[in-house]
């Protein structure tokens, strides 16, 4: 089985992009291009309501395009969020906001329209494959005696999985730091000083005459001496814990429900509910 979508964007280009990135992300789809150049006569073999077209012309007066697609119906949900991706929008807001802006919604032939640019957007209509089954609001009538026709009971059941994200790092690493320190010190020197001054008086008897004698002094001084010593002052470290805990998750899941009108007998038509399918399995 096959439906169809169509997508409209507010401009051309735009449209066209998204059919080609249709093609690249979804392979064995194909999008047709539709705007305000294309053939009148293909625009309505689409099948779109009424409603839908007097809107899409106005779309192509304003300059916008249309993706058109068959699609297969296990892959429809993934044609619709690439059509969305690529710069789809609700085709109903924009709607609404050119009736805003004084649009009537007056008919106009889908083909003839100029061209202008703009932002984004879309709705789709879907549709179905040819033959037996039908539209949304249509009645399908049974033929010969034998023919027979169902409608399935939809339900949707919640699945809740687990995946780990990450929510950041923790990262420590050294690297050194050069900072001036001053100390004082105090320190001593020695000086020699030669003094020479005259003097006028006569040898004494210790005293050596004409003899050779050397005095010395040696000058000393204290310098600082500089050493370090490299101490352990404070340890950081990274240690992992784990805990866990319990979430509720909530959702809505969906159902459809099937009612049955019987105009065989007397009463109002019932729907079918949970407790009417399991007396049926019952059956």
């Amino acid at each position: 089985m096959t439906r169809t979508i169509t997508a409209y964007f507010d401009d051309v280009q735009t449209a066209e992009r998204a059919a080609h990135d249709l093609a690249r992300h979804v392979p064995g789809v194909r999008g047709e291009v539709f705007d305000a150049r294309s053939d009148s006569s293909r625009m309505a073999g689409l099948g779109l309501p009424d409603e839908d077209a007097v809107v899409l012309s106005e779309g192509f007066r304003r300059g916008g395009g249309v993706v058109h697609a068959e699609v297969p119906d296990g892959r429809f949900e993934e044609v619709a969020a690439a059509l969305e991706n690529s710069g789809a929008v609700d085709l109903d807001e924009r709607e609404a906001a050119w009736r805003k802006e004084g649009w009537s919604g007056a008919a106009a032939p889908v083909a003839a329209a100029g061209t202008a640019t703009g932002a984004a957007a879309t709705r789709t209509a879907m549709g179905t494959s040819a033959g037996a089954t039908t539209g949304q609001g249509q009645v399908q009538q049974l033929g010969a005696a034998n023919d027979e026709a169902s409608i399935p009971v939809i339900e949707e059941r919640l699945r809740v999985g687990k995946r780990e994200v990450g929510h950041g790092r923790v990262r420590i690493r050294s690297y050194v730091v050069e900072t001036p320190v001053q100390e004082q010190v105090t320190l001593r020197e020695e000086h020699v000083q030669v003094e020479r001054r005259p003097v006028d008086r006569p040898l004494s008897g210790t005293e050596a005459a004409f003899g050779e004698r050397t005095i010395e002094a040696t000058e000393r001084a204290e310098e600082a001496v500089i050493a370090k010593e490299a101490r352990v002052t404070e340890e950081v470290s990274l240690r992992k814990t784990a805990e866990e805990h319990t979430e509720t998750v909530r959702d809505t899941v969906r159902h459809t429900e099937v009612e049955v009108d019987d105009d065989r007998k007397t009463g109002a038509a019932r729907t079918a509910t949970p407790a009417d399918k399991e007396r049926a399995r019952d059956i």
